[in-house]
C-alpha cells in the first residue's frame, strides 16, 4: 500500500503532524511518500520515497492532506480522474472537509485493514465562454460569478436553456454538496449531506425580499449569463476560491456535473454529521 502526504507547512503544527503520520503508516508497513521539495523535512526518515506530487497522486492507494480545507481542495486538484482516494487531517482553523483531527492520528492504523467508509463526493464541471474564447474547470466546492468591485450587477441563470430568473445581487454561488457548508453556508445557503448529488444557487446579497437558495437535479446544466452592461460594474468567476476569471457583459459561464468524483476516507464513521455538531455548531453552544 502507498500514501502520499500533501502538507501545508504553513500552518503551525502541520510538521509536526506529518512526521507522526509518516512513523505510525511506517509502522503499518504502509510505503510513505512526499513531494521532492520536502526532502528537507523528511531527510532523516529512511522509509520516505520523494516524487513529484502529480505523478505520486495518481499511482497510490491514498493521499494524505495535513492543513486545513483549503489545503484539501488544492490536494484534490491531483485526483481528478483518479481512483486514488482522499484523507485530510485538520491542522488548520475549521478543518470542516477532514476526516481526523490531528490528535487522532492512531486510527490511521485502519487504513491497513481497510476498516473505513468511503464518501463519494461529485464535482462541478465548469465552462466559461467569455471573449478570451472557451475554458473548462473543475471544482469540488462552488463555481462564485460576482461583482469585482463590490457594486451590484446583472446576471440571467438559466436551467437547461430555460430561464430560471433575473437577478440584482452582488453576485451567485453554484455549490456542490461538499461546497454546501463553505461560502454558500455564510451566503445563506442550506447544509447537504455531501454523499447527495445535486447543485446548489445561493444569490450574494440579492437585491430582493423573495431570494431564497434553490436546488437543482445534478442532470441541469445550469448557466449564468453577466447582463450588466456597465464598464464600471465588471463582474469575474472563481472556482474554489481560485482563477479569478474576467467575464466581459454577455459572457456566460455554464455549471454541470463534473466527469470526476472525489472519494474521501471516513475512518470516524459520520464524520461528516460529527463535524457538523462539533465545529460549526460551537458558536452557539
Amino acid at each position: 500500500m502507498k500514501a502520499v502526504l500533501f502538507p501545508n507547512f504553513q500552518k503551525d503544527n502541520a510538521l509536526s503532524c506529518a512526521r507522526r503520520v509518516c512513523d505510525v503508516l511506517t509502522d503499518e508497513d504502509i510505503q510513505v511518500c512526499v513531494s521532492e521539495e520536502y526532502r528537507g523535512e523528511f531527510a532523516d526518515k529512511p522509509s520516505v520515497r520523494f516524487e513529484p506530487m502529480d505523478e505520486a497522486s495518481r499511482n497510490a492507494d491514498l493521499v494524505i492532506a495535513i492543513g486545513g480545507d483549503g489545503t484539501i481542495l488544492r490536494c484534490a486538484k491531483y485526483l481528478m480522474g483518479s481512483d486514488t482516494k482522499l484523507l485530510g487531517i485538520n491542522t488548520g482553523t475549521l478543518g470542516f472537509m477532514a476526516g481526523l483531527e490531528a490528535d487522532q492520528l492512531d486510527r490511521l492504523k485502519k487504513l491497513r485493514t481497510g476498516n473505513y467508509n468511503i464518501s463519494e463526493r461529485m464535482t462541478l464541471g465548469i465552462t466559461v465562454h467569455s471573449t478570451d474564447g472557451e475554458m473548462n474547470f473543475t471544482a469540488l466546492n462552488d463555481v462564485c460569478v460576482k461583482s469585482k468591485n463590490s457594486r451590484i450587477c446583472d446576471f440571467d441563470v438559466l436551467a437547461d436553456g430555460y430561464l430560471i430568473g433575473r437577478y440584482r445581487a452582488d453576485g451567485v454561488l453554484f455549490s456542490s454538496p461538499s461546497g454546501s457548508t463553505a461560502y454558500a453556508l455564510s451566503a445563506g445557503g442550506p447544509i447537504i449531506e455531501p454523499e447527495l448529488e445535486c447543485v446548489e444557487m445561493t444569490l450574494i446579497c440579492p437585491h430582493s425580499l423573495f431570494a431564497r437558495a434553490t436546488m437543482f437535479s445534478a442532470d441541469r446544466t445550469l448557466k449564468c449569463v453577466n447582463t450588466t452592461d456597465d464598464d464600471e460594474r465588471p463582474m469575474g468567476v472563481s472556482i474554489d476560491g481560485e482563477k479569478n476569471i474576467e467575464l466581459p457583459y454577455g459572457s456566460s459561464v455554464e455549471i454541470y456535473r463534473g466527469a470526476s468524483k472525489i472519494r474521501f476516507i471516513d475512518l470516524i464513521g459520520n464524520s461528516f454529521h460529527e463535524s457538523l455538531c462539533k465545529k460549526m455548531m460551537k458558536p452557539v453552544k
